[in-house]
């Protein structure tokens, strides 16, 4: 069936997505927003059962494995009151390379990870932007800082961010409308680390709080207007082509549940699903005039894939380090009790320089913000996240030969820590591990791509033999590539469509009403999350498409 013409059709309806619907509706566009997943309800936004806080969630993973969700449930902050907020893996399948597994973490409901992850948002900076060219045929991002600023403020401003104007250069302050605390531990971590290391800074993070709706609050934003539709549970499957100029006339797709096929057109197209579904879709719009996928002529796209390099490390911090008073702290409508504490990237940056690697990495974690024994050592928890450096053979194909229920080829994802990534990793385990110890506290394990550690008292010493060891066997397979959960590239942006697949507007090069806001546009990974400058480059991208909308120019 063919339906109603829109002026915009948006694929994916998560953090791209619900910004790139916000930005088109306010400026007066007609808006359909394709999500592939269902609408959630109150119902689906359950909280965490109370009791002792359990981070390993074994017997919670077990269950889901053993549903189909094998590759869900490694995730990080897995627990079984969000296990319907991930995808089933049998249903939605991928292919690897044999020695180079990736975890491809996916929520498929209306705001897609939306509501699972930990809404830590920083702005990234110059550092970030500039000086990826030495990589192998990285290049820069077309713009820099100055000019995604406004972008910044705009999204800032529009979510309400909680957090604090720390004066750090390689994350510049934002808007924040209140500030948030770090527990008393946190605080005595943050004298000790930036007294022995003044490069270094700890903050709290900067965070979103979660609506407590089932809608995001762009989607929610976008809907008052009036002029948005969201249709869920429809898979688009091909990004449709003029045949005679090529251009962009809207999207085929298919009913999830009962596999009926339509036709939705558009003006123009924002693709916005998430890096990998994102490339494997226009990947899969061959036609005559894009015989390599949709605006492929550079047969760039899907290469320079990345994800940030993981590394998970587990301690204890004295229980008589304490820093003050406790504050109330931020709670989360699905996790909880939330925040913690961060170190933004210090090294190969503000003229400190590693030789043995390019490029850097932040920490983000928590101490004492969950119940404790009185008397006990409080348990540290600290994640690294590693900039990856794009490579061209680190890439997104189809896989020639399995195909989904609706007959799109899988993906199959390329993803791998050269000799930079792994330099970067062994000193980013050695320095978290550095903070920890050498301000009074005790590492007992970590994990990472490179594998897993133990010292000190090991891997939960209190637990019976058989959960040590099948969590010694398993916990490694969770930090593998793909662990960090901030894909990005495999469509990036450039001044030059012979070493890019879009302009600086994350426009098509090819395929002028064609345009690609998530993170696959990313030309570099970075080190802080990924979330917030998706936000602020949709913002930009959209209200550059709407001008260009009513200029005539599409």
């Amino acid at each position: 069936m063919t339906e109603t013409r829109y002026d915009v059709i948006v694929v994916g309806s998560g953090a791209a997505g619900g910004i790139a619907a916000k930005t088109l509706t306010d400026e007066g566009l007609s808006v359909l927003v394709i999500e592939a997943g269902r609408t959630l309800s109150d119902s689906d936004l359950k909280p965490p059962r109370g009791g002792k806080n359990d981070n390993i969630q074994l017997f919670p993973r077990i269950r889901a494995t053993l549903s189909g969700q094998h590759i869900q449930s490694r995730v990080a902050f897995f627990r079984e009151t969000l296990k319907h907020l991930f995808v089933n893996d049998r249903q939605h399948g991928y292919t690897t390379p044999k020695d180079a597994p990736f975890l491809w973490i996916r929520g498929r409901q209306t705001g897609g990870r939306l509501h699972t992850f930990g809404r830590v948002l920083f702005r990234w900076s110059d550092h970030d932007f500039r000086g990826a060219s030495k990589g192998d045929g990285g290049v820069d991002w077309p713009f820099s800082y100055a000019d995604l600023a406004p972008w910044y403020d705009r999204v800032e401003t529009f979510l309400g961010i909680h957090g604090t104007r720390d004066g750090i250069e390689t994350a510049p302050d934002g808007i924040m409308a209140q500030s948030t605390p770090l527990t008393p531990e946190e605080r005595s971590f943050r004298t000790a680390v930036e007294t022995r290391w003044p490069d270094r800074h700890v903050v709290p993070w900067r965070i979103n709080p979660h609506n407590g709706s089932p809608l995001s609050s762009a989607l929610r934003a976008a809907m008052a207007g009036g002029r948005l539709t969201v249709r869920p549970d429809t898979v688009v499957c091909e990004v449709l082509t003029d045949p005679a100029s090529g251009r962009v006339t809207g999207v085929s797709h298919a009913d999830r549940t009962t596999g009926e096929r339509g036709v939705s057109q558009a003006r123009a197209v924002v693709v916005c699903a998430s890096p990998i579904e994102s490339i494997r879709l226009l990947l899969n719009s061959r036609s005559r005039l894009h015989p390599k996928g949709l605006g492929n002529s550079s047969s760039l796209l899907g290469h320079y894939f990345m994800d940030q390099c993981p590394s998970l490390m587990f301690g204890r911090w004295p229980a008589s380090c304490r820093e003050g008073k406790d504050e109330p702290l931020p709670t989360h409508t699905l996790f909880g009790t939330t925040g913690g504490l961060y170190v933004p990237r210090y090294e190969n940056a503000c003229e400190a320089h590693d030789p043995a690697f390019m490029r850097g990495y932040t920490f983000q974690g928590s101490i004492g913000r969950h119940p404790s024994e009185p008397g006990k050592d409080m348990p540290v928890t600290i994640m690294g996240f590693g900039e990856m450096l794009p490579y061209h053979d680190n890439a997104i194909i189809l896989d020639p030969q399995r195909r989904d229920r609706w007959g799109v080829p899988l993906p199959h994802i390329r993803c791998v820590p050269h000799a930079n990534e792994r330099a970067m990793l062994h000193r980013q385990i050695r320095d978290c591990a550095d903070m920890i110890e050498a301000c009074g506290g005790q590492v007992d394990f970590w994990a990472s791509p490179l594998g897993l550690r133990e010292k000190g008292a090991g891997l939960y010493p209190d637990k019976p033999f058989p959960i040590r060891w099948f969590i010694r066997t398993m916990f490694p397979r969770s930090l593998t590539m793909g662990a960090a959960i901030h894909e990005s590239g495999g469509a990036r942006m450039g001044n030059d469509p012979a070493t890019s697949v879009l302009n600086p507007f994350c426009q098509s090069w090819d395929v002028p009403n064609l345009f690609v806001t998530d993170a696959s546009c990313f030309p570099t990974g970075g080190a802080l999350g990924t979330t917030l400058t998706v936000m602020a480059v949709s913002m930009r991208a959209c209200h550059h498409l709407a001008g260009a909308l009513r200029a005539g120019r599409l």
